[in-house]
């Protein structure tokens, strides 16, 4: 289990997809060659089979196109502020990698936020690094790391700085639960709609927006599982816990009344899965939240 809670945290999800110019360079394709036909011949060499036509390439071979990160901030007053964030911004427009991989390292390197994710120490951290060497940014002070503790040492098996809930509550193999899984089982949106998703399929259409939309609905997920996890952990209490999942909510319905209709569907499903807290309490940490707004 993690030791502490940061009162800066960053929970987030990264979305990739096969890169054909990293497959041409890779197996020395000629440019003739339709990105479509590269595509092909990618998943040829990593083993594909007609029941498996597209199977998982290597994330070297893959372009990173999203990022969403809930990211909450503790003020020394204990003022709590949460927020969404994505890139890129527009979700129907393709961002160039190295600006979105630059951008979000940056933020990392300055800001040094406890980072949460999902199988990131074997996913995510390293096609970060791997998409940063083949986009050629420089990302210093994210790959600074200190001489002692946790700090911002983000490559550290032993603190804080980067906590991989897959690692520390799913462990491996055959019977690890995805976020999906793990998620739903908590009575938190995991498989948000009818289908499953597929982020390739979804690039093959052309289809971005709903890959940016996934990695919204996936930073969420990633969020509320670290919220579950520490209160487990004794890091909140019964009512701070509530009072956070509150927040969580207010954060999402914020967001929906300012256009981003979507998340509509994210919290249709959680409220299917979740009780509502009793009216009382509610009024309670509302009550709560303005006295300690006026104290500010």
């Amino acid at each position: 289990m993690f030791k502490s809670v940061s009162r800066h945290v960053c929970a987030f999800d990264l979305e990739w997809v096969p890169d054909p110019t990293s497959g041409r360079r890779v197996y020395g394709l000629p440019a003739t060659l339709s990105d479509t036909e590269v595509l092909e011949v990618m998943w040829a060499k990593a083993g594909a089979t007609s029941e498996k036509p597209r199977p998982h390439l290597k994330t070297a071979l893959c372009r990173v196109v999203a990022v969403s990160a809930v990211v909450r901030e503790q003020q020394t007053n204990g003022e709590v502020t949460l927020r969404l964030t994505t890139l890129p911004r527009q979700s129907d427009r393709l961002m160039d990698e190295g600006e979105l991989i630059s951008a979000f390292l940056g933020y990392l390197g300055q800001h040094h936020p406890q980072l949460v994710g999902f199988n990131s120490q074997t996913a995510d951290l390293p096609i970060l690094l791997q998409r940063g060497l083949v986009t050629g940014i420089s990302a210093a002070e994210f790959c600074r790391r200190g001489d002692k503790g946790w700090g911002s040492d983000y490559f550290s098996r032993h603190g804080d700085a980067h906590i991989d809930l897959k690692s520390v509550i799913s462990g491996w193999g055959i019977a690890t639960p995805t976020l999906h899984e793990l998620a739903a089982a908590m009575g938190i949106p995991g498989q948000v709609g009818p289908e499953p998703h597929d982020v390739v399929n979804w690039w093959v259409e052309g289809d971005l927006r709903s890959i940016v939309v996934q990695s919204q609905y996936d930073a969420l997920s990633t969020y509320l599982v670290w919220l579950r996890t520490a209160r487990f952990a004794g890091f909140f209490s019964e009512e701070q816990y509530l009072e956070e999942d509150l927040r969580v909510r207010g954060m999402v319905g914020d967001r929906i009344a300012q256009g981003d209709h979507h998340l509509t569907q994210y919290l249709d499903q959680w409220d299917s899965f979740t009780p509502q807290p009793d009216d009382a309490i509610v009024i309670s940490l509302a009550t709560k939240a303005v006295a300690t707004d006026q104290a500010a």
